[in-house]
């Protein structure tokens, strides 16, 4: 049944994406005319893709990435009142606990995300992944002591896992491709929105008893809203395509980009299609092979990413900002402005630069303010300067980040893996980041004191800049391309 639907389609003669899809830059208005070989021979004019279409299904799915940032984010401002009324105050370990339990969740449920993506579909493994923040902020909102909490936040990481390499896998595949960039980077946004929610709805709790609960309580109401929702809308046409549901990928394709464009978007996927994908694709795979290559340039790039340092300037701020004479509450918003500013930035900027340009401006950047942060931390630097320069480095260093070391990695692997391996690629390259995330929340203050803060941020500086090297010798433009056109320029045939 598959090989049927597969042949009816590879009639269609493919045509380049740089013709089909002529960019953003000309096509304000959603008017640009471009040709498509059609069975009978005859050249047929045709638009971009209408973007509204594919928008309101974006715009579901990148709830997860809103309670993503609103879980990493919920317990800064209320770790304080919470450790008080639980009983576990000054116990630095247990505060840590409740930090990293999150994380610990977040990379099984990021090695188990492939499997599941690949066996029920990306509709349901949003709903599934909504279920256990469900069931987490609610038993963090009721817990009367650590363990609770820390059960809780325990089942919250699991759905954190599962949520962000769906979000990425999702997007790129309902995004017509001279808006995917943009949509993409959409769900850095919306991670910065979270973060900057959690901190905002936060601020009560040092004054209001049991605020804290309220702050766990709110973001049930983002994954009901996500498990909703996502039961009216699309279905990825990938995935049913791989599964040999070709009529369904057709229905799904029309609701997406419109009915002029479904003969040559199933011609696409034809193409790619080495008629294997019905296959399970066993681990081993993605580390031997033909698949080795995209494998290892998103493994890497997520552990540089992380490597880089981001997260320890994220930890130092506010002790950074508290020597600067600014609030704790002023400084994390000061921190999730700069995120949210370079985020904006980035989704404007993704279709027309690209992702390679944006990747090696970040990392460059990153370089330059750790550099700042470093030389902060020398003698040779006066108190007033050092402080300056710490406040400057690090707002930049955040700046930097999300201009491309932060939105491009999720998106740039949705697109070179193969729609085949997509999905258990993802969850391992997420694996990757969430255990590297780990390690670094875990040993940066034991670092910081054994090392001090000149050769750590060293270290990371080094991280950064073996991160531009890595990007321009490895990493493919892909801004513009259909995916199907990217896998097969990628991958070689046997």
């Amino acid at each position: 049944m598959r090989g049927r639907h597969v042949d009816a389609y590879s009639t269609y003669k493919r045509v380049s994406s740089r013709d089909y899809y002529l960019g953003a830059d000309n096509d304000k208005d959603d008017k640009d005319e471009t040709s498509i070989r059609m069975p009978n021979g005859l050249a047929k004019d045709i638009g971009n893709p209408s973007w509204k279409r594919s928008l309101p299904h974006v715009l579901v799915a990148i709830i997860s990435s809103f309670l993503y940032g609103y879980h990493l984010g919920v317990v800064n401002e209320t770790l304080e009142s919470m450790s008080l009324e639980l009983g576990f105050s000054g116990n630095t370990m247990a505060e840590g606990l409740v930090v990293s339990t999150c994380l610990g969740g977040a990379f099984i449920g990021s090695m188990f995300s492939g499997s599941i993506t690949d066996g029920i579909g990306r509709r349901r493994a949003f709903q599934l992944c909504a279920l256990p923040m469900i069931i987490g902020a609610s038993m963090s909102a009721i817990t009367k002591n650590l363990w609770g909490m820390l059960l809780g936040r325990f089942f919250v990481g699991i759905g954190m896992g599962i949520g962000p390499p769906v979000a990425a896998l999702y997007v790129a595949e309902v995004s017509p491709a001279y808006v995917r960039g943009a949509y993409g980077s959409s769900t850095q946004i919306a991670t910065c929105f979270g973060i900057l929610a959690s901190l905002f709805i936060g601020l009560p709790a040092k004054d209001v008893v049991g605020w804290w609960r309220i702050c766990f309580w709110a973001s049930a109401v983002p994954a009901v809203l996500l498990a909703f929702l996502m039961e009216f809308c699309a279905e990825s046409p990938h995935w049913l395509f791989k599964r040999g549901r070709g009529a369904e990928a057709e229905a799904e394709f029309e609701k997406l980009l419109g009915g002029l464009h479904v003969k040559y978007s199933m011609a696409e996927l034809s193409k790619s299609d080495r008629g294997d994908e019905a296959d399970t694709v066993k681990f081993s795979e993605l580390f031997y092979g033909r698949h080795s290559r995209v494998v290892f340039i998103g493994s890497t790039l997520f552990a540089l990413q992380q490597l880089s340092g981001i997260n320890a300037v994220f930890y130092f701020s506010s002790s950074v900002f508290k020597k600067a004479g600014v609030p704790s509450d002023s400084a994390n918003v000061c921190v999730g402005i700069a995120n949210l500013s370079g985020s904006i930035i980035a989704t404007l900027l993704m279709d027309k630069l690209g992702r390679k340009v944006l990747l090696l401006g970040s990392f460059s950047g990153m370089v330059v303010a750790i550099g700042l942060q470093a030389t902060a931390a020398t003698s040779f630097v006066s108190s007033f300067g050092a402080l300056y320069l710490s406040l400057g480095g690090m707002l930049l260093c955040v700046f930097t980040f999300s201009l491309g070391a932060g939105p491009v990695p999720g998106l740039l692997l949705s697109e070179i893996f193969p729609n085949r391996i997509r999905a258990k690629a993802m969850a391992v390259c997420m694996a990757v980041h969430w255990a590297i995330n780990f390690f670094v929340g875990l040993l940066f203050l034991r670092l910081m004191e054994q090392l001090g803060p000149v050769v750590l941020y060293t270290i990371f500086g080094t991280f950064s800049f073996l991160a531009v090297i890595f990007v321009k010798r490895n990493v493919t433009e892909t801004k513009g391309k259909s995916l199907q056109e990217i896998e097969i320029s990628l991958l070689p045939q046997e």
